[in-house]
């Protein structure tokens, strides 16, 4: 178990202490623990991929968990923004539906030999939706933050469907090849 998988594994543990902090009632400056906590989670996403890249760590556990643990570190969120009114569910769908087609897809093309590298726009979609989620935990009640959250929701949304189209015609042979 090397140091990036390592990190990997205490994002997955921090999730539900983020869902802790964040969705139980009465607990004094949850929201901005719960926020603290996600942002340590996603710069964890950088600090093992880029350690894992540097020192030649990468394994096929990190391949698996890596993405699996912000797919659930981010659905999580999205989840609770449901929950508490703060996003309309449809548009979580559509940002969750993109992660299991993409997820399909890799699945389908690795059979196939064939490795789907994370694009530009998957790149800009996951920040967008880091920075909207840590909007949305921390929600300040003021005109401008609400106008600025409204806009990244959008901007997710967005990103979201430019990615997936995006994934989708550059690698649109994997499908007719597995026919």
């Amino acid at each position: 178990m090397n140091l990036p998988n390592k990190i990997t594994i205490f994002r997955v543990i921090m999730i539900p202490v983020f869902l802790l902090f964040y969705l139980l009632p009465g607990i004094p400056y949850g929201n901005y623990i719960a926020a603290g906590i996600f942002i340590i989670a996603a710069l964890s996403d950088f600090f093992d991929g880029y350690l894992a890249r540097k020192n030649n760590l990468v394994t096929n556990f990190g391949k698996f968990m890596d993405p699996l643990a912000d797919k659930l570190l981010v659905s999580g969120a999205l989840i609770c923004f449901v929950e508490f009114g703060l996003i309309p569910a449809w548009i979580v769908f559509a940002i969750i539906a993109r992660e299991f087609i993409i997820s399909g897809f890799r699945l389908v093309a690795s059979d196939n030999g064939v490795v789907i590298a994370a694009s530009w726009w998957g790149k800009i979609k996951t920040n967008v939706q880091m920075i909207m989620s840590v909007m949305l935990i921390i929600n300040f009640d003021y005109p401008i933050m609400n106008i600025l959250e409204e806009i990244f929701i959008w901007l997710s949304l967005a990103f979201t469907i430019i990615s997936l189209v995006d994934y989708m015609l550059k690698n649109h042979s994997v499908l007719r090849e597995n026919k």
